[in-house]
């Protein structure tokens, strides 16, 4: 079975995520994926069992062939992240892990329209089973309300433009296809800023991405949850690859690392960014950052 996703700053998060070796150690990998990290802390811990949790059925089912080898140390849950940490009751947790990133398997092999470099149908639902897909929000929001999304969720300054064109061209028919609603994008903007640095439909499409499965609203719930189900002196990273995650995560770290009362001790007082070679063996790398705390 191919892998296709690549495990972002693996050196970091094993250097700080170590687990006590004198007894059976327990940890959460929130977004498991394909189990890039899950699989180099079960080959480095044999005293680690691991919980992945992932709500995209069919990445998970390459998560557990990869970890055959570890047995019953491997433990898959298909769910929400957030849904997971509600009224936990597992053993107390040593690690915790969130790599907020999509994975490289939804742009190359899920077929849900995520990549705008492809022509697929426009779904970006990591639940099959959600009630709502970025069709739905394309062809269904009020030209307001899906230029709010794409500004939003996108920071994309061309917001109303694109959200315009959006409802003119779903006059003439149902917008379906990833490559049709980049193409809508791309002709919408101006000249100039289809040529830059990211193609015009980037910001589009991460924002219709996070609303049809409302990834910020997720985020702090599901870190409150964690640390609640860790044991003092656990350790939480999280890594996030666009300032609207890393801003979440960062003031959420904040406000429980001070006070009278501090819950975490916060371990980076600037977030961990990879290294140039690391850089240079995966280019998307560049704009991830890695924040990592232990609770007291």
């Amino acid at each position: 079975m191919e892998y296709v996703h690549y495990s972002v700053m693996r050196d970091e998060i094993l250097q700080y995520l170590v687990p006590p070796i004198d007894r059976p150690a327990h940890m959460v990998d929130c977004t498991c994926g394909e189990g890039g990290h899950t699989y180099l802390f079960l080959s480095k811990y044999p005293n680690l069992q691991i919980t992945g949790l992932d709500r995209d059925s069919g990445i998970q089912q390459k998560a557990i062939h990869r970890m055959e080898e570890f047995g019953n140390r491997f433990i898959p849950v298909n769910t929400w992240f957030d849904d997971y940490f509600k009224g936990y009751e597992g053993p107390g947790l040593d690690l915790v892990l969130f790599d907020l990133g999509i994975s490289s398997y939804h742009f190359e092999e899920s077929e849900r329209g995520f990549s705008f470099r492809k022509g697929e149908e426009l779904d970006m639902r990591l639940d099959k089973t959600a009630p709502i897909s970025a069709e739905d929000v394309v062809n269904g929001y009020q030209e307001e309300r899906l230029a709010d999304v794409i500004y939003k969720y996108g920071e994309e300054r061309y917001s109303r433009r694109i959200a315009r064109a959006i409802v003119e061209k779903r006059k003439l028919g149902r917008i379906t296809q990833s490559d049709e609603l980049a193409s809508i994008i791309y002709k919408s903007v101006p000249s100039g800023y289809r040529y830059g640095y990211l193609h015009p439909a980037t910001r589009t499409f991460q924002a219709l991405r996070i609303e049809v499965n409302r990834e910020l609203d997720r985020i702090e719930p599901a870190i409150k949850g964690a640390l609640d189900a860790m044991v003092p002196g656990g350790r939480m990273a999280v890594i996030s690859f666009h300032s609207l995650e890393d801003r979440q995560v960062k003031w959420l770290f904040k406000g429980l690392g001070e006070g009278d009362s501090p819950t975490i001790k916060i371990l980076t007082k600037k977030p961990l960014v990879p290294s140039e070679n690391e850089n240079n063996e995966n280019p998307p790398s560049r704009s991830a950052k890695l924040r990592i705390v232990e609770k007291l």
